[in-house]
């Protein structure tokens, strides 16, 4: 079964040197709280973080792995002076992983959003010329989501080529930390903010955010990704109904009809049985991608999970491989 999965990261150095400030402001100790020390999931090396040729493969091959989709790291930190020569350089970096391994990867573009003209340029020349499948936009920018303004050029971008966005989670703004995670233990807040649940519920917020501002009665036919079972948004639908409806909202649709239909889900290496039962009976089959998370998380286990949940093989080949085909063209 050719199985391909959608959230794979890598890190550009020349990226990951210009968004540390901020990181480190918006996250003082994500780095011990990550550290391969505390015996808890982890940063991988950055050896295993820039890797985007034999050594990824080899982990591919090892787990079944046929494709993934690449994407960089924390690109909506980098200041907008330096942003938009930066993540060129990053895409083009991905780009010529793709070219050396085209059965193997494909990439979601990197954007400079700190600078949304830029980014939508860069958009539109990752897809034209390089051939990209989409873009991944990890978390707020100046502390604004994408529903904004100013980046509307990205969102017409998108929408013109068709492509998708993945939302991707980030740290939330220090003042969203100092009031809903600060005075526990520097690590427990650490983790609380991201993983445990801020990167999720930040994720949430973004995607409503996105809906309830109009941006797809503007874009009807635009595409969101959103991973780790998106992002709790498939298990409140209907309270999401409820709260508010249409006559309230003024929109052209109810809430969870626009996440039936611009949304595709992935796991993010969450390989829970029941978050997938659950998924496919409130979302229907058709909507669910995969991903792992790598490297963050490990291939291995990705093709069992598959193989041994309760769908027929037709769903699983769906999710495996056969939507994300149809979406991405890969």
């Amino acid at each position: 079964m050719r199985i391909i999965t959608l959230e794979e990261h890598y890190l550009d150095p020349a990226i990951a040197a210009a968004s540390s400030p901020l990181a480190r402001e918006l996250s003082p100790d994500f780095a011990a709280a990550y550290d391969p020390a505390s015996g808890l999931s982890y940063t991988p090396t950055a050896q295993v973080l820039q890797d985007l040729g034999e050594g990824r493969i080899a982990d591919m091959d090892t787990h079944g792995i046929s494709m993934q989709v690449l994407s960089c790291l924390t690109t909506q930190q980098v200041p907008a002076d330096v942003a938009p020569e930066l993540v060129r350089a990053a895409n083009d970096t991905a780009a010529a992983a793709v070219r050396a391994h085209p059965d193997r990867f494909a990439a979601f573009a990197a954007l400079p959003t700190t600078a949304p003209d830029a980014a939508a340029t860069e958009l539109a020349r990752c897809i034209d010329d390089l051939g990209f499948v989409g873009t991944m936009i990890n978390g707020r920018t100046d502390g604004q989501f994408l529903d904004a303004p100013r980046f509307d050029p990205i969102l017409a971008t998108a929408a013109a080529r068709n492509v998708p966005i993945y939302l991707h989670p980030a740290v939330p703004p220090r003042e969203t930390s100092d009031s809903n995670y600060a005075g526990l233990a520097p690590l427990v807040t650490a983790r609380l903010q991201t993983s445990a649940w801020g990167w999720h519920q930040e994720t949430a917020v973004h995607f409503l955010h996105l809906v309830l501002s109009g941006v797809l009665d503007r874009y009807p036919n635009l595409q969101f990704i959103l991973g780790h079972w998106g992002e709790m948004i498939p298990f409140y639908l209907d309270r999401l109904d409820e709260a508010l409806p249409q006559s309230l909202t003024n929109l052209d649709r109810a809430i969870s009809d626009y996440v039936r239909g611009n949304v595709y889900i992935t796991p993010s290496g969450m390989f829970s049985q029941a978050q997938l039962q659950f998924c496919v009976e409130t979302l229907g089959v058709d909507r669910i991608l995969y991903s792992v998370d790598y490297p963050f998380l490990g291939n291995d286990g990705a093709v069992a999970f598959l193989e041994e949940a309760n769908l027929p093989d037709e769903a699983k080949h769906q999710i495996a491989h056969q939507n994300t085909e149809k979406l991405l063209g890969v």
